[in-house]
């Protein structure tokens, strides 16, 4: 006889913090789609920190592997955020890519190519959870909204230094 907690599935919980439900299941697919593309962001990343070549390599080389382990993190906390509001996370791949503002990487490209890109997805991501960060005022939801906000700040600092790299 199987163990009956390994036949557990994560489903919507009842929480009673002062946001409604519907309220925290627009923010749950609001953060969906803020994991789902900082997953594939994180992903891209790498690509480019395993890829890139140049005079900039080490800065570059150094600057997309904090960018990734930052994102690492930052995903993860996104993710129990969803759990913590009552919702489950999104699993696997699919999902992560078929909820994310931004595009795969389907081809290698030249490293100003692949910097540039990068600079318009993190642009991407500021905006995204900008609209998170509003979502989550509207309903009072103050956690969520701290916890977006300190994002869009993280995703600003890359662009900033990207764009200096890159110049």
């Amino acid at each position: 006889m199987a163990h009956s907690s390994m036949q557990t599935v994560a489903k919507e919980f009842p929480v009673e913090t002062g946001v409604d439900r519907k309220d925290r299941r627009e923010l749950a697919k609001m953060l969906t789609q803020i994991v789902g593309s900082s997953h594939v962001l994180y992903a891209k990343i790498r690509g480019v920190h395993w890829n890139v070549v140049g005079p900039a390599f080490y800065s570059l080389h150094k600057m997309t592997e904090e960018q990734y382990e930052d994102l690492n993190t930052a995903i993860d906390d996104m993710a129990e955020r969803i759990r913590a509001i009552g919702f489950s996370a999104p699993t696997g791949l699919n999902d992560m890519m078929e909820n994310s503002v931004i595009s795969d990487q389907t081809e290698l490209l030249a490293t100003n190519d692949m910097v540039t890109d990068l600079i318009e997805d993190h642009e991407k991501m500021a905006r995204l959870i900008r609209d998170g960060v509003t979502a989550a005022e509207e309903v009072e939801d103050v956690k969520t909204a701290d916890l977006l906000t300190e994002r869009i700040g993280v995703h600003e600092e890359a662009i900033w230094m990207l764009r200096a790299t890159a110049s």
